[in-house]
């Protein structure tokens, strides 16, 4: 087994994020028309076997970008030990209709920590998750907090943590969902219950926050335990995972 020392740094600081995003409006028709036309022109240039309308692609894909969707759950976790050495997990679920309220509780859990001392870590965060919520808290008329203040920065200016950019060993264009990457680990996780573009449905149409938010945890976890494989600690026992309040 690898001496403590050798991962205990590596998760000093540190703060599991997943944030859960849908799409801005219910339908296209619902959007601004300044931003509809928008859409339809982006959406132009979508390829795929399926020949799909703007709106077809606005319920698929406008929750990916963040001009044209918003964040409804943003999952928080953070480890500790106890004497034994053993990590314990704990989640915290952000969830909220109102994305104003849930940006302004997300950015008062991570300036609970000194500037320059918060390391974020999410799967695929430096391609989606950061930007995104910094793209977000923008729109909203929101101060970006130091630990993302991440534009113009090179990348090793940047402390932040990605499991993906982690496996990907600099081959930019392989892109693994988290989930396989728990699959091919051996990690014994819950399965994820959907895929990320299924989120706007069940957000619109069923408005089921206890499935999301399993989603969400399901998700914190898994992104926790594929971290803990990489670097060589051991993982968290199911005991030893506390949903917060």
């Amino acid at each position: 087994m690898p001496q403590p020392i050798t991962w205990k740094r590596r998760l000093k600081n540190l703060l599991f994020i997943d944030i859960k995003t849908v799409a801005g409006e219910p339908s296209l028709l619902s959007v601004e028309p300044r931003l509809q036309r928008q859409w339809e022109e982006k959406s132009r240039y979508f390829k795929g076997d399926d020949d799909l309308s703007a709106a077809s692609w606005y319920d698929r894909r406008a929750s990916f970008f963040a001009e044209f969707g918003k964040i409804i759950c943003i999952g928080v976790g953070g480890l500790f030990f106890d004497d034994a050495d053993l990590p314990h997990l704990k989640v915290k679920l952000i969830s909220n209709d109102d994305e104003v309220a849930l940006l302004q509780e997300f950015v008062t859990i991570i300036n609970r920590y000194p500037p320059g001392e918060l390391t974020l870590c999410a799967h695929n965060g430096k391609e989606f998750d950061f930007p995104y919520l910094c793209r977000r808290l923008m729109v909203n008329g929101l101060p970006l907090p130091h630990a993302l203040q991440i534009s113009g920065k090179k990348p090793w200016e940047i402390p932040h943590k990605d499991t993906l950019e982690q496996w990907q060993f600099g081959d930019k264009r392989h892109f693994v969902p988290l989930d396989l990457l728990a699959a091919v680990l051996n990690i014994p996780t819950r399965p994820l219950e959907w895929t990320g573009d299924r989120t706007s449905e069940v957000y619109y149409r069923e408005h089921d926050w206890t499935r999301i938010e399993q989603y969400a945890r399901d998700s914190m976890v898994m992104l926790a335990q594929v971290y803990l494989k990489m670097v060589g600690a051991p993982l968290v026992a199911d005991e030893h995972i506390v949903l917060s309040d």
